[in-house]
């Protein structure tokens, strides 16, 4: 007798929130080459940056799909999941990794003390990481119960979600430029509410079969990073490195697929050790 692969995802239909970003790509990648049908949602989608980003070998395929979507918007969601229905039918996984953060080279208008920070831009982050999970969530989950369909929700979180940044790691900044960089609160706050909002969802769909879990990444190496922001930033991770992007598609397919069944309401911590200080 054949044992049945736990891991298998093959003609699932998946739907991958800010799948052209650094690691939402490698997500869609993987996944692609599981033979599940991937669905690419972004706001800067196009055919054209998909196949910059993918190659023709996948966005020809007939399993991927790619459309331009708004999370922060309810309308913008809904037509793109009537297109997915209209395709495939309803979709079996959410990864929501669509969000935005303030990054090390930011301007120091909104990388200032917390003081001052704008709230304005507080706002907008937590518009797009917070609000537009929910909206996503909510989407997906509705048309399962309308389907009777069991589900796999998998939200991208942040150590800096669970834990406060260490703003020392920032502080070279400062000393080389005179301009002091602060990490903000807007994107902490923001994936902080993620892993609630995960178990809530959990707990309240756990009897239909659908299940919502938090997946959390601490920071990944890019070629456009400093030299001195990866050395202190690799000093603080047990494993004295930062991750690659595709370091976690394993995650994210243990997340989505069998292997996890009895699984929900939880969080995943894929992060080198940075939270076990």
């Amino acid at each position: 007798m054949i044992k049945k692969d736990i891991f298998d995802v093959s003609n699932r239909v998946v739907v991958i929130t800010g799948g052209m970003g650094q690691i939402g790509a490698e997500f869609v990648k993987e996944f692609f080459n599981r033979k599940a049908k991937v669905v690419v949602l972004s706001r800067s989608a196009s055919k054209e940056k998909a196949l910059k980003v993918f190659g023709s070998e996948i966005v020809e395929s007939p399993n991927f799909m790619v459309s331009k979507v708004d999370i922060s918007n309810k309308v913008s969601i809904n037509n793109a999941f009537d297109l997915i229905e209209n395709e495939w039918g309803c979709p079996d996984i959410l990864i929501n990794n669509a969000g935005i953060d303030t990054q090390p080279t930011a301007p120091p208008e909104v990388s200032g003390p917390f003081e001052d920070f704008p709230e304005e831009v507080f706002r907008e982050v937590v518009e797009t990481n917070l609000t537009g999970t929910f909206l996503m969530i909510q989407a997906f989950g509705k048309r399962l119960v309308g389907n009777n369909k069991p589900g796999s929700i998998i939200n991208v979180g942040s150590i800096y979600g669970m834990v406060s940044p260490v703003q020392d790691i920032y502080a070279y900044k400062e000393e080389m430029t005179g301009v002091a960089f602060v990490k903000p609160v807007a994107y902490c706050a923001a994936k902080s509410g993620i892993y609630n909002l995960t178990r809530y969802c959990a707990t309240y769909w756990g009897k239909k079969n659908i299940r919502v879990n938090a997946l959390t990444p601490s920071g990944v190496w890019r070629e456009n990073q400093d030299e001195f922001f990866h050395a202190n930033y690799e000093s603080r991770i047990p494993i004295g490195r930062m991750a690659q992007a595709d370091e976690y598609n394993g995650a994210v397919i243990f997340l989505a697929s069998d292997a996890s069944k009895y699984m929900t309401g939880s969080n995943l911590i894929v992060d080198g050790g940075w939270t076990a200080w």
